[in-house]
């Protein structure tokens, strides 16, 4: 087997590796297994405020899931998928998401801007950035602004539309674009060019 052929079947069998990881990530949360959620993250993960490890993230899931969450279902939709180098890769996760929270049964659309690193032979998430576009009472509609609408508190923007600045430039022209037409993206850099080099929006998890 030449080197081209071995080099697509392990492109293709990360780019299955890496959609596992999104699936297994949401079972974990849904069944709550902490264990088996952190385990998706490597040794060395952030989580936040100087802290590290799958230890601390562990304790952060499990606060997260006990203050806010009931039950919860998380639907997978399209997932896109950019490698960087062979152990380095990007991608955008589309997620709908059903939340019971006391009372009332909350809604989500998001997006999911992923990092993965390949670590002795293992994907795992190096990164993940939630974006929201709204979180509802099912009965109640997100229309207008701050579609992020938990019960008890007030409601706020959730960076949904803020990673990729062409929502902003679409609503600032009056009328169609007289531009010239871009080419398409090169491959593995359709993410990068949609980004067009923004910065990543500060979004509130919880």
């Amino acid at each position: 087997m030449n080197d081209d052929i071995i080099k697509r079947l392990d492109r293709l069998e990360s780019v299955d590796a890496i959609r596992q990881l999104a699936a297994k990530y949401s079972l974990a949360l849904d069944m709550r297994d902490a264990d088996a959620w952190v385990g998706l993250f490597p040794e060395d993960v952030k989580v936040g405020n100087g802290e590290t490890g799958r230890a601390a993230l562990r304790a952060w899931f499990d606060d997260t899931m006990r203050q806010q969450f009931d039950g919860t279902s998380h639907h997978i939709g399209g997932h896109i998928i950019e490698f960087d180098d062979p152990d380095h890769a990007q991608g955008v996760v589309y997620s709908k998401n059903e939340h019971e929270t006391g009372p009332e049964w909350v809604i989500m659309q998001m997006i999911y801007v992923d990092r993965y690193e390949r670590i002795d032979g293992r994907w795992y998430f190096r990164r993940r950035l939630p974006l929201y576009w709204y979180a509802t009472d099912l009965n109640k509609p997100p229309i207008g602004g701050r579609k992020m609408r938990w019960p008890g508190r007030e409601p706020y923007e959730g960076g949904y539309h803020d990673y990729f600045p062409s929502w902003k430039r679409f609503w600032e022209r009056s009328g169609p674009d007289e531009s010239p037409v871009a080419p398409p993206a090169p491959l593995e850099r359709f993410i990068e060019t949609m980004r067009g080099g923004a910065g990543a929006p500060k979004v509130r998890v919880r």
